[in-house]
């Protein structure tokens, strides 16, 4: 009798250790979801205020480059093709949203007088603080995903995650060799 009493105390520790544990790793798990998506809502916002910006850069490049027309074809075409539907659509149509506005700041190069526009230095000015802003806010969200998919990779945590559904989240990586290079502007 006493040793069935033992054993039943022993499995009842067992149980209720084994269900503080999952209840701790998915908690985890769930606050640590949350602060990627947060991560991701912020680098959003200032995605979002750089996509303003692109208009108003684009209006007063084209009175001083009428003949750049296919530059700012690209650009308008790629901003209309943004996507936030998903983390890695989004991303993707970032990446090509900088390779856009690079293009851009490269013709503006051509034309002095451009350069001296006050309404044009004050924009250029604001998407440097917005790069500057977004690439905080990138190592933010990189951060906060591999907090996320070292909980979700490590043993025995990984097992929790992977009764619950969570799935690891992309880092945000450079893809294009152009965006490795650095690029000179001069103003």
């Amino acid at each position: 009798m006493a040793s069935i009493t033992i054993v039943s105390l022993i499995i009842g520790v067992s149980v209720t250790l084994l269900l503080l544990f999952v209840l701790i790793t998915y908690n985890s798990l769930v606050r640590l979801r949350n602060k990627v998506k947060e991560a991701f809502s912020t680098m959003d916002v200032y995605l979002k205020k750089r996509y303003d910006l692109i208009p108003n850069l684009v209006d007063i490049v084209k009175g001083y480059a009428r003949h750049e027309s296919e530059t700012l074809c690209d650009i308008a075409n790629t901003r209309s093709g943004v996507s936030s539907d998903n983390l890695t659509q989004s991303v993707q149509s970032e990446m090509r949203i900088g390779d856009a506005l690079q293009k851009l700041l490269v013709v503006a190069e051509s034309y002095p007088e451009l350069k001296a526009n006050t309404n044009f230095l004050d924009l250029q000015n604001n998407l440097a603080k917005m790069e500057e802003e977004i690439a905080f806010s990138r190592r933010y969200y990189n951060g906060s995903v591999r907090q996320f998919n070292n909980v979700c990779q490590i043993f025995p945590l990984n097992l929790v995650a992977g009764v619950f559904g969570f799935k690891e989240y992309p880092m945000y990586a450079v893809e294009s060799e152009r965006e490795r290079k650095v690029v000179d502007i001069n103003i």
